[in-house]
């Protein structure tokens, strides 16, 4: 048993410290004054986020980019809660205010006006959000594609620093950085701190040459690259992974232009799920992007599922041989030393500082939740905004 569990430790260990390796080797990008060049066409798919939208629409206002040179392209996916009528409202108040401004002061003009429009989501596979995203490129009318999500706050400089990294290097593919708002409560700094893990992960896979995953709230790609891979073709019978597959797709066929955006410019804020339920079913969600073709993803999937469920096993066993209590110890220690390193240096970028009390209590919950993940999905099935869905394909 205790040669088992270092062996185990031991891949763990030399995995995480990997990707550390591909984190730091990640050059940092400073925001330089350039004149703005590259065409957007944000899009937004939503589904019932009166609630949310207020925050994300707000940030849109305040985004430091000629109008001129982006749009904004939100895709209703069924709402009923007033989330069409809170964009329309949103907007034409503002355009109101900008307008009477200017009236006041001739100077003044409207410039500040946003280009958006609203659609109606077109439902052809098994996943609602690829289908919206889909459907707004097809009507999308610059270059790069960026993405984010209704629950999202971005930084007023988004734009700016994609456009000044896209003008320096020959890409197709940016992901972004994306971190968790948090409340001082456990559920929340558990989110925060497994967000802040997933980011050193995609940041240090995509460092390393071998990319893995990244978060569909931030990323930016270029419309032609879209639609030369033929978009989510071959994997939209999967309700999940816009993101994550995208960035399969792209390394495919791009593999030298890919990107993690490591500036603190870029960074979209994101909100933390509500309920222990919620968090499970999101996971189960999480899980149903990895594909069999992407071994690095399984076999990383797979590391840390032995991991965590040897501490629980190893718990109990402990029990029963005394004996292998100080090797439990030990293995313990050297877990929880890489992770509060990979934490530690992710939260430094994101200026988040690591409580350690709640590391701790975040610690003891991750080894029952991982486990509980993997058992869930073997049912097959997980809710998603309303909707449930069954090994990987739509039920209702």
């Amino acid at each position: 048993m205790a040669i088992v569990s270092f062996i185990i430790l031991f891949v763990y260990l030399i995995t995480m410290s990997a990707l550390l390796v591909g984190f730091l080797k990640t050059p940092k990008f400073i925001l330089p004054k350039n004149p703005p060049k590259t065409r957007f066409s944000i899009i937004i798919p939503f589904r019932n986020e009166a609630e949310n939208l207020p925050e994300l629409l707000d940030s849109l206002q305040k985004i430091n980019y000629p109008p001129h040179l982006f749009e904004i392209i939100f895709v209703d996916d069924a709402s009923n809660d007033g989330s069409v009528k809170c964009i329309e409202e949103f907007f034409i108040l503002k355009s109101t205010s900008t307008l009477r401004h200017a009236q006041c002061n001739a100077a003044d003009s409207l410039t500040n006006s946003v280009n958006f429009q609203i659609i109606k989501n077109k439902r052809f596979s098994a996943s609602p959000k690829k289908d919206a995203i889909t459907k707004a490129i097809s009507i999308a009318s610059h270059e790069w594609i960026v993405t984010t999500d209704a629950d999202c706050v971005v930084p007023e400089t988004w734009l700016q620093s994609y456009d000044a990294v896209i003008q320096q290097k020959n890409l197709v593919f940016i992901a972004g950085p994306v971190c968790y708002s948090s409340e001082n409560l456990v559920l929340d700094k558990f989110q925060q701190m497994d967000g802040l893990s997933l980011q050193l992960v995609a940041a240090g896979s995509i460092g390393l040459k071998i990319p893995t995953l990244c978060n569909g709230a931030n990323v930016a790609y270029k419309k032609e690259c879209f639609e030369k891979i033929n978009g989510f073709a071959n994997n939209n019978h999967i309700a999940s992974g816009d993101d994550t597959f995208m960035l399969q797709n792209m390394k495919f066929n791009f593999p030298k232009k890919l990107l993690w955006f490591k500036s603190k410019s870029n960074i979209v804020t994101t909100k933390t799920t509500k309920g222990f339920n919620a968090i499970i079913d999101q996971r189960v969600r999480w899980a149903s992007k990895v594909s069999v073709e992407n071994l690095v993803s399984v076999g990383l999937g797979f590391i840390v599922f032995l991991v965590n469920t040897f501490l629980l096993i190893g718990a109990f066993w402990c029990f029963l041989q005394n004996e292998f209590l100080p090797f439990y110890v030990l293995f313990l220690f050297l877990k929880l030393l890489i992770d509060i390193i990979v934490l530690v240096t992710s939260g430094r970028f994101f200026n988040i500082k690591i409580n350690g009390i709640y590391f701790l209590t975040s610690a003891l919950m991750y080894p029952f939740i991982t486990v509980l993940v993997v058992l869930k999905s073997f049912r097959g099935n997980h809710i998603w905004k309303g909707r449930t869905f069954k090994n990987n394909a739509k039920l209702n």
